[in-house]
């Protein structure tokens, strides 16, 4: 079971790394057909995507990539929480 729970651990400190890479290229005029731009869009929208329809913009902010993270660090958070249980 350590193994899995390493394995989801792995995947969401990943996931969060795209996020934060995404929304640092976010601030630069970088071609969005860039595959360094085009993998963390890919990776990322399937989790903002959901979240844009729940969480309004305010103005110009996008707080998506805000609220991602912070589900992220819940969940990877939980994950270690489980994975100390165990042992």
């Amino acid at each position: 079971m350590n193994i899995l729970l390493d394995f989801i651990s792995s995947l969401l400190f990943v996931l969060l790394l795209a996020i934060v890479l995404r929304s640092i290229l976010s601030w630069f005029p970088i071609n969005p057909n860039n595959p360094f731009v085009a993998i963390p869009h890919r990776i990322t929208e399937p989790i903002f995507a959901p979240l844009r329809r729940v969480i309004p913009k305010l103005g110009m902010m996008d707080l998506t990539p805000m609220a991602a993270m912070l589900t992220i660090w819940i969940l990877l958070n939980l994950v270690a929480w489980w994975n100390s249980t165990l042992n």
